[in-house]
């Protein structure tokens, strides 16, 4: 199974691919979505870019389902609502043709992938770099979301259980995480 995991940001959005062969996790391909060139005030020009970014990388590396980060409300509320349509443009990118996708927050991220939900971004670097056998250390943004896309390979099966078991329906949410 492929996996796509998004770390959605307005100015810089992550994106990580891996495929999961039974227990193992294979790196596929990561990178930014960079809206940087645009200018600042261009919101609606910067949320086509990540849009667009977003179903280039899902048409270029065809994941089976995604996992996005759950964006909580920041001191600044402004930069809350500017991220929340970042978050939104890339989850419309992935759900365009019905595409599986789990939602987990950044604590849930931390725990799944370093063992502890205070992690720093150079924790999560190192441990999704010795988790994935990568040569070096992968960028911030595309460490989160290669870490989403373990965390879903890890969590998402026992979601899909317990949903099985649970409910016929076709979606659910579960303890601060849902998946769709």
């Amino acid at each position: 199974m492929r996996i796509l995991g998004i770390d959605p940001g307005l100015q810089c959005t992550g994106f990580g691919v891996i495929e999961v062969q039974g227990s193992a996790l294979h790196y596929v391909a990561s990178g930014t979505i960079s809206t940087l060139e645009l200018e600042r005030g261009n919101l609606p020009g910067r949320i086509k870019l990540i849009y667009e970014g977003v179903a280039e990388v899902k048409r270029r590396y065809q994941p089976q389902s995604a996992s996005v980060e759950i964006v909580f409300v920041n001191v600044n509320p402004q930069s809350t609502l500017l991220l929340g349509q970042a978050r939104g443009a890339a989850l419309a990118a992935l759900v365009s043709d019905e595409m599986p996708v789990a939602e987990y927050t950044a604590l849930q991220m931390k725990k799944a992938v370093v063992g502890h939900g205070l992690a720093s971004k150079g924790q999560i670097q190192e441990m999704v770099m010795r988790l994935l056998k990568l040569p070096g250390l992968p960028g911030k943004d595309a460490a989160d979301a290669l870490g989403l896309a373990i965390t879903h390979a890890h969590a998402g099966r026992s979601f899909e259980a317990l949903a099985g078991a649970n409910s016929p329906r076709s979606h659910a949410q579960f303890k601060a995480g849902r998946t769709y």
